[in-house]
């Protein structure tokens, strides 16, 4: 074809006094090389006239409007089809259906779908732009550690602590977001999603991370994805699908695994002079770096990561939850006791009396505790503060009327006790005596009075008449060996004189003969 004869470079080895035939061993047709020649001589044009001009340039100089047409079909506005694409569902397909449907609405005439995609590809290379063929706008996000990791540096002693980084990144704008951290744990990963929410000031329906423990449990290579609980109830918070990336294929995330090495130059390297002693100064000096980064501009399209998420992807993502998300841990199998309540870090909270003897799943947050059997959802309760032990938290709809399912306080221990006797009800007085708070002594006189559900009342009393001679404030420690030994009972260590024989009194005393030293 003529118009790829390489004009420029005809004129110049002419130029240099190469002949027609040596230049068309260059690799042009003997005929290309001619008709050049002869435009350049039929135009006057020599090489100092053309030195600074591009191939294109020459061409259109040598014949100009050669190779020229006008196209018959009827163009589309190719940057509105540029910014439609980005929208949720939108395909070439389909707005090449709605300008095919202009056209004959118009009259005019509509280019096939093969050159409508060809052309829209020419449009974003001449423009400069991402082609939207293979991200949308506000769709996905794209999250993972960051290999390379920072330090924390004690100005006292001088010693460094590991700063982790977790980075995240829309395939769309490439808008990015690092968060340090302490640690890779679950409820670390968990915050850090929704910080990064928050600094992009909405959510997105995919979130794709790598196949970590602390979200994924299973990816088979074909069946379903198993997610933890928490990492599921994230996901649900936000209205997203988690879809993690295929094992070892780090393409299913090409967009934070460029990330991650960019940061490393901006963040890393950017920081690498500066020394911080605390998490928050690091955090804010990263924020700063990663400000930057996004607002640079692109270097093979116009804009910055900044520019294209304000103006395109920003108005297109999901808008946040009203209420934050709270961090939960998760605890299986426990079982919920005969007084109707479940242990939680030393304090008792009520569950539904159905369900007594039965294990069930606690979801534990910084506020709440939630009782679930399965799917189901049994109760929740207000977290015990800090420190607190032994407290019960109790509604009384969990538990049944009746006296046998009252909560256990000292006032109803005491009335069991006075009903064993005076010295057990002196036993449990001396013991919730012996405590700050009367709570810390239900569990120490319980067991007290629990040993009459195995010896009777008054065998109790007894052994706490005995213990009270000997120890001041008796505990089951004291008692129990009571009770087996038969101390409490009548006539104990003494030995029946109808079956003791002569010298049961006596017992064996050695002679004077012994001790005197005799043979």
């Amino acid at each position: 074809m003529v118009r790829k004869i390489r004009a420029k470079l005809v004129l110049r080895l002419r130029a240099e006094g190469f002949s027609g035939r040596q230049i068309a061993a260059q690799g042009m047709s003997r005929h290309s090389v001619a008709a050049v020649i002869e435009a350049a001589d039929r135009e006057g044009v020599g090489w100092d006239d053309i030195a600074d001009l591009d191939e294109v340039a020459v061409y259109a100089r040598l014949f100009p409007g050669r190779g020229e047409h006008e196209s018959v079909h009827a163009q589309p506005d190719w940057p509105v089809v540029h910014r439609e694409l980005a929208r949720v569902g939108v395909t070439l397909k389909l707005l090449h259906g709605e300008y095919v449907d202009r056209c004959h609405a118009e009259g005019s005439t509509a280019m096939g779908y093969d050159r409508f995609c060809k052309n829209y590809s020419q449009h974003v290379l001449v423009a400069g732009a991402a082609s939207r063929v293979s991200h949308k706008a506000g769709q996905s996000v794209e999250v993972d550690w960051s290999g390379p990791t920072m330090s924390l540096t004690d100005p006292v002693s001088g010693q460094g602590r590991r700063v982790f980084l977790f980075v995240g990144a829309l395939p769309f704008s490439r808008y990015a977001f690092v968060e340090p951290t302490l640690d890779m744990r679950q409820d670390t990963w968990l915050r850090a999603h929704a910080t990064m929410f928050a600094w992009f000031g909405g959510s997105v329906p995919r979130i794709v991370p790598d196949n970590l423990k602390t979200g994924v449990i299973k990816h088979p290579a074909e069946g379903e994805v198993v997610l933890n609980d928490a990492y599921r109830e994230l996901a649900a918070h936000y209205s997203a699908a988690v879809l993690p990336g295929r094992v070892r294929k780090p393409k299913d995330k090409a967009s934070v695994e460029n990330t991650v090495g960019n940061i490393a130059t901006w963040v890393i390297a950017g920081l690498r002079d500066r020394r911080f002693a605390t998490l928050a100064e690091l955090r804010a000096a990263i924020y700063e770096r990663v400000e930057a980064y996004n607002a640079e501009p692109f270097q093979k399209r116009p804009g910055s990561r900044q520019a294209v998420f304000e103006v395109e992807e920003k108005p297109l993502l999901r808008p946040l939850p009203t209420v934050p998300f709270e961090i939960s841990r998760w605890t299986y199998g426990r079982r919920v006791q005969r007084n109707g309540h479940v242990v939680w870090e030393k304090n008792f909270y009520s569950v539904p009396y159905a369900h007594i003897g039965r294990s069930v799943d606690l979801r534990v947050t910084d506020t709440t505790l939630e009782v679930y059997a399965g799917q189901q959802r049994l109760t929740s309760h207000l977290l015990a503060p800090p420190g607190v032990v032994n407290e019960y938290r109790t509604h009384d709809a969990d538990l049944p009327e009746g006296p046998r399912y009252r909560q256990w306080d000292a006032a109803r221990v005491r009335e069991w006790a006075g009903r064993v006797g005076e010295h057990a009800l002196t036993v449990v007085n001396r013991i919730f005596e012996s405590v700050p708070v009367d709570e810390q002594g239900l569990d120490a006189a319980l067991a007290v009075l629990r040993l009459t559900q195995r010896y009777s009342a008054a065998r109790v009393d007894a052994a706490c008449r005995i213990a009270l001679t000997r120890v001041r404030s008796p505990r089951y420690a004291h008692l129990r060996p009571i009770l087996d030994s038969g101390q409490d009972q009548p006539g104990w260590g003494r030995p029946d004189p109808e079956t003791a024989g002569p010298f049961a009194s006596a017992g064996y005393v050695r002679g004077a003969d012994y001790y005197g030293g005799a043979q």
